[in-house]
């Protein structure tokens, strides 16, 4: 639980190294050899690893927005200061791929009625290396 909280500091801090090494830990000691390359393992481990994000938001998966589906969005509880979080998952892809599809997709277009700041999460892995990567870029609100 120590692990999730500190991804999600990492996350509102706009960490990338930080978040790219947590969710390879995560990615590494939560997911079964024969399944490693494969998104939805790595949505599992996501969801998994945020698990202390369940505190401050509502998780919503392949929500529609926009001209396409944001893969998983987090979206703020009630009352709570935190930015929502729309996360887009990638392999063998540049994580500013990510950013640009969920841009391109228009995937924040649910989020504006809410007003509040949004952060764009892009993660990527290689296949090859299991090197993962995070982009995070912050739209105001």
């Amino acid at each position: 639980m120590r692990e999730g909280a500190a991804l999600l500091e990492s996350i509102w801090d706009l960490d990338e190294e930080a978040v790219a090494a947590g969710i390879a830990a995560a990615h590494d000691g939560g997911c079964a050899p024969a399944f490693y390359n494969n998104e939805q393992a790595l949505r599992a481990v996501v969801r998994s690893a945020l698990i202390a994000a369940a505190d401050h938001y509502a998780e919503v998966q392949e929500l529609p927005s926009g001209r396409g589906l944001a893969d998983i969005v987090y979206l703020p509880r009630h009352g709570d200061p935190a930015p929502a979080l729309v996360v887009e998952l990638k392999w063998d892809r540049k994580p500013d791929s990510a950013i640009a599809q969920i841009l391109d997709r228009d995937c924040p277009a649910v989020l504006r009625a809410w007003g509040g700041p949004v952060l764009l999460v892009g993660v990527t892995y290689e296949a090859k290396s299991k090197a993962h990567r995070c982009t995070i870029t912050e739209l105001a609100g």
